[in-house]
């Protein structure tokens, strides 16, 4: 079975009451979906009881109990170790997740803390961290016929008449310098898009 790591961040817009991100129900299900054990690291763990209110850190480490919690910690590489020895506190937490996935003992990590993304690029495994966004685009580009259009509001529309200003084109305009020039190239061709309370998803 493949593993995915669930950063903290992820975790907390999950277990929050109300859920802080619309997308994150369809991220869970499509993990489901597609066997992915849902594992945390033990920082994780930590940071949640690190919170003042003792109700609220009660209450989230009895959600926490339906993920896997990672028992073994991989042993620190020496291009973790270079990056490392530049950092604390909470870097440090963040640098220890991704030397799970350098090391082979999670298949990927989901995130959406920009300074990770930019850790996982110089460390050569970018291909394996994931905004919520990109690893619903992945996976269901891999796996179309699990799609469920009804349910999701697929429509077919034509690239020029998306706006890029909604907010599901931020991070692309943030990740790639030319998003833009590509995207209104473009413009004639047709892409599906999927829509929840008029918002791209």
């Amino acid at each position: 079975m493949k593993k995915v790591l669930l950063d903290t961040n992820i975790i907390i817009h999950r277990e929050s009451t109300p859920m802080s991100r619309d997308d994150i129900g369809v991220l869970f299900n499509w993990l489901d979906k597609m066997q992915y054990v849902k594992c945390i690291h033990k920082s994780t763990i930590e940071e949640v009881n690190r919170h003042r209110d003792k109700k609220h850190r009660d209450t989230m480490n009895i959600k926490l109990q339906s993920y896997e919690s990672l028992n073994t910690v991989a042993p620190i590489c020496s291009k973790v170790q270079n990056i490392l020895d530049n950092e604390k506190g909470n870097d440090k937490t963040d640098t220890f997740l991704l030397n799970e996935v350098h090391e082979d003992r999670v298949d990927i990590l989901i995130t959406e803390d920009k300074n990770i993304h930019n850790k996982a690029e110089k460390l050569g495994i970018s291909e394996k961290v994931f905004k919520i966004d990109e690893f619903l685009h992945k996976i269901t580009t891999e796996n179309p016929e699990l799609v469920e259009y009804k349910v999701l509001s697929i429509r077919k529309a034509y690239f020029g008449n998306l706006s890029l200003r909604d907010s599901f084109f931020d991070s692309f305009k943030e990740d790639y310098k030319r998003f833009e020039q590509w995207f209104n190239r473009k413009s004639e061709e047709i892409c599906y898009v999927s829509e929840s309370e008029k918002k791209i998803v």
